[in-house]
Order: C-alpha cells, then sequence, then structure tokens
C-alpha cells in the first residue's frame, strides 16, 4: 500500500510538472519533409477576459537539454510587426525557399543556425492586432508602450502556467527594432513584479536587443555621422551640415541647417536603408504611395526608386521607420514620425515567402491560429493599430534594469541606416557606467566578426560587420554565435 501511494504522488507529481498543453502541439509543420529536431507549440494566451484580448505564441523548445536551456522570448518591432519576421527570415528553425508556383506552399529546410539550438524560444506576436494576435474589442487596436509591456508581461505570468516545466529556466529577452522599446518596457513590468513578489516568480536574468531604437535625440543624430563614415556624403558635405546645425542634426534650430539635411538627404536616395549594401526595390504600387506623400521632401519621396520592381511587405510600417523629414516654420525638421494609415509604406523590403506560408490554410490550421472570421489574413506589419510612444527616452530603463545586476547585449549591424550603430554606441556610452573592456574585434571562425565593447553593470555594446538592420538575417553563423556566448555568460 505505502509503495502504492509512493508511486501515485511520483507520477502526480510528474503530471503537474510536465503540463504542457497538449492541444497547442504542432504536429506537422507544412512544407517540412523530415523530422523536426524539438517539440513545438502554437496559441493563444488571453490577456484581457473581459475584452476578449488575445496573443498569440509559436513556442520552439531547445534542440539541446529544454529542461536546462534558457528560455527567450522574441519580439520584432514596427511597432505592428508579427514576431514571425524572426522565425521565417531571421534565426527561426527553419530555411525558407520560395516556391516554384504561385499559390504553392515555399519548401522548409532545417537551419543550422537556429537559435532553438541553444534556447528554448517564444515568438510573440505583440500588442493586440499585430500577425496573429487579436481582441474582440476593437479600442485593444489603439494602443501604447505602457499598454503592449503590461499585456506582454501579463502573456508571460499566463504562459509559464501552462508550461510550468520552464518555470525555473533562465529567463531572457530579445528583440530588434522597435522592440529597442518593447524589451526594456517589459523588462521593467518583470522586474517590478519579481519585487512585488507576483506568481509565478520570473526566472529573469537579462536581455538582447538588435538595432534598437532608444532615445529620439540620439537616433536621430546618428545617421548624418554614419553616412558620412559610410561614404555616402561627401567632407565638404559634412564639415557644412555640422557647421550649420551644430551637430544637432535630429531637431535643428535654423533653415540654413534644414537645407542642408536636405542636401544630405538627397545623397543617400535610393539606398536600401536596411542595408546600405544591399539593393533597393519597388513595386508601382508602393512607388505611388511614396510619392504621393507631399508633406515629405522630394529627395524622401523618392527612397528607394527603381527601375526593377519586387514584392513588397504590404500594407506595412516596417521593421522600425526609417528618420523621415518634415516641413516645419521654413526648415526640414527630421524626425520618427506617428504611424500614417493614409501612407503605410516601407522601402526595400519583400514578405511574399512568410505571406506565401502564413496565409495558407493548412498551415494555419496547423499551427493553430483563429478562423479567418477573427484574423482574416497574416499582415507582416499591419496598419490597423493606432500606437502611441508614451514612456519616452529608454536610457533611464536600461540603467535601472542594469544598476540592478541583469546583463544586457546592444548588438547591432554596422551597415543599417535606418538605426545606425553611431547611436547605438553613442547612448550606450552616455549612461557613464565605466569601460572595463576596451574597444576590440571579435572572432568567428578566424575572422573578424565585429567589434565589442564592455561596461561595468554587465552592459555590452557590439557591432556585426556587414549586417543590416536585422541581423541574423544577414549573419545568422555571426548571430548564434554572439547569442550562445551571452546566454551562457561568456564574453565574446
Amino acid at each position: 500500500m505505502f509503495c502504492y501511494l509512493a508511486l501515485l504522488l511520483i507520477s502526480l507529481s510528474f503530471v503537474l510538472i510536465q503540463s504542457a498543453p497538449e492541444s497547442a502541439l504542432i504536429k506537422q509543420v507544412p512544407g517540412f519533409n523530415g523530422k523536426i529536431p524539438s517539440k513545438h507549440y502554437a496559441g493563444y494566451v488571453t490577456v484581457d477576459e473581459s475584452h476578449g484580448r488575445n496573443l498569440y505564441y509559436y513556442f520552439v523548445e531547445s534542440e539541446g537539454t529544454p529542461s536546462k536551456d534558457p528560455m527567450v522570448l522574441w519580439l520584432n518591432g514596427g511597432p505592428g510587426c508579427s514576431s514571425f519576421d524572426g522565425f521565417v527570415y531571421e534565426h527561426g528553425p527553419f530555411n525558407f525557399e520560395k516556391p516554384k508556383k504561385k499559390g504553392s506552399l515555399p519548401r522548409l529546410q532545417l537551419n543550422p543556425y537556429s537559435w532553438s539550438k541553444v534556447s528554448n524560444i517564444i515568438y510573440l506576436d505583440s500588442p493586440a492586432g499585430v500577425g496573429f494576435s487579436y481582441s474582440k474589442n476593437q479600442s485593444d487596436y489603439s494602443t501604447g508602450d505602457l499598454k503592449t509591456a503590461s499585456d506582454s508581461h501579463a502573456f508571460l505570468l499566463k504562459w509559464f502556467e501552462l508550461y510550468p516545466e520552464f518555470l525555473s529556466n533562465p529567463l531572457f529577452l530579445s528583440g530588434e527594432s522597435f522592440a529597442g522599446i518593447y524589451v526594456p518596457t517589459l523588462a521593467h513590468e518583470i522586474v517590478k513584479g519579481i519585487d512585488a513578489g507576483v506568481k509565478p516568480k520570473l526566472n529573469f536574468k537579462g536581455y538582447m536587443i538588435g538595432n534598437g531604437v532608444t532615445d529620439e535625440k540620439f537616433d536621430g543624430n546618428a545617421i548624418v555621422p554614419f553616412a558620412h563614415g559610410m561614404g555616402l556624403i561627401s567632407d565638404q558635405i559634412y564639415e557644412e551640415v555640422k557647421k550649420q546645425c551644430n551637430g544637432n542634426y535630429y531637431n535643428p534650430a535654423n533653415i540654413k541647417c534644414g537645407k542642408m539635411l536636405t542636401k544630405v538627404n538627397e545623397e543617400i536616395e535610393g539606398l536600401n536603408i536596411y542595408d546600405i549594401l544591399e539593393p533597393c526595390y519597388h513595386s508601382p504600387e508602393t512607388q505611388a504611395n511614396i510619392t504621393s506623400n507631399n508633406s515629405l521632401p522630394l529627395s524622401f519621396r523618392h527612397l528607394g526608386q527603381t527601375e526593377r520592381p519586387l514584392p513588397v511587405r504590404k500594407r506595412m510600417f516596417g521593421r522600425a521607420w526609417p528618420l523621415r523629414a518634415i516641413v516645419k516654420d521654413g526648415g526640414i525638421v527630421p524626425t520618427w514620425p506617428q504611424l500614417d494609415n493614409a501612407n503605410p509604406f516601407v522601402p526595400c523590403t519583400d514578405d511574399e515567402v512568410a505571406s506565401e506560408w502564413l496565409n495558407n490554410e493548412v498551415v494555419r490550421k496547423a499551427i493553430h491560429t483563429a478562423e479567418k472570421s477573427v484574423v482574416k489574413e497574416w499582415d507582416l506589419c499591419t496598419n490597423d493599430i493606432i500606437y502611441l510612444r508614451d514612456t519616452g527616452s529608454m536610457i533611464g530603463y536600461h540603467k535601472n534594469l542594469t544598476s540592478k545586476g541583469y546583463r544586457a547585449l546592444i548588438f547591432s549591424g554596422d551597415h543599417d541606416l535606418c538605426v545606425p550603430y553611431t547611436g547605438s554606441e553613442a547612448w550606450t556610452a552616455s549612461m557613464g557606467y565605466k569601460i572595463v573592456n576596451e574597444w576590440r574585434p571579435w572572432v568567428v571562425n578566424d575572422q573578424v566578426a565585429g567589434y565589442t565593447q564592455g561596461y561595468d553593470k554587465n552592459i555590452t555594446f557590439i557591432t556585426i560587420k556587414g549586417a543590416g538592420h536585422t541581423v541574423p538575417e544577414y549573419k545568422p553563423r555571426e548571430a548564434l554565435y554572439f547569442y550562445k556566448r551571452f546566454l551562457a555568460g561568456l564574453p565574446l
């Protein structure tokens, strides 16, 4: 009798710990032929019962030791972009091959540089209205930094109630672009919850941000020095714009400065802002959206124009808004704009493969998305939300988090014109922390992969040589290397 009760208690304990919802298990991944190297789960977590606000997630177990490997939450930016951007194009478990015939499924192959090689990873569509996430109350599609962070925190708490076997795993946040806002604000909510004794207690350890929007002044003032350093504007133009603007390119104080910024715009038109080394294409429809926006200077209305069309991301706000310029009081003022539902464009991008796969009925059923009557169509980035920046600069958030001992990695592709490394390097240095690891190259396979500088309080800045705005898309091997090292607490 005693042995029977003991065995029963052990069995019950096992059931309570190993409680991943069986209904969320993905049994097949359409387009992939072969054995999936780890378990995949997907579904919804309701973060507001009264509104029916539901956030969609796709969870990939680690291919190593899921019970011990770190847990990472991945967030793409926009604001308004689905984290399937990271899943399909960057560090997900598969590489997607464009279908030969329109309407057929892309072919999937295993990605040798998937971040699931060394970690469990959750891809979260946030906020509601983005990707497959939705709300039954339309008012929820008007949101902002604070509400998004609160919802993502609620998601994590409820997610770990569904998957309690992962609660003890080290938890990290990661994201890129406008996730430079999402990640620190969510981290702040997590830490606030931990300090207040909120249950379940999350085992939060730190965060990683790539080419992240952080501070309007630092980000805005970074573009001109970057353009000069990359040989996109001449010494003469650079010296003159410095003289007229006195180093203030974000909010110029006079018309002469505005005219010089217009000159800079003219010199960089046609470039792919997400990677200056890559070509930039537009479909006629998207180019019409750009040229019809008469509030922009001529140089920005023609940004990215080319004779060669390529399918572009539909109704898209972009992974992060590029710096734009508006006419104000007779001068040209570059600014980070709010969302513009009348002209939802972004230059130089293509989402055909992701759209073909995620809007396929077989795929949608296999990965447990909502019915089409609820979420009609998946878009990489949406114009169906109204987003308010209501937190300001993230530098104070970073100081608060790192001063409490949470580790931070700020990584930056060094050929991104949208959120240049020059801004990330500057704001990281501005925090005033002591340099503990002076600027030096870091190496992968005996080749310089970028440069790094380490600071007190466990914050590190790195560049990735030759990468654009979405680092793992351009440099997957190098990205997996620094990702693995950071999670393990090891230097590059």
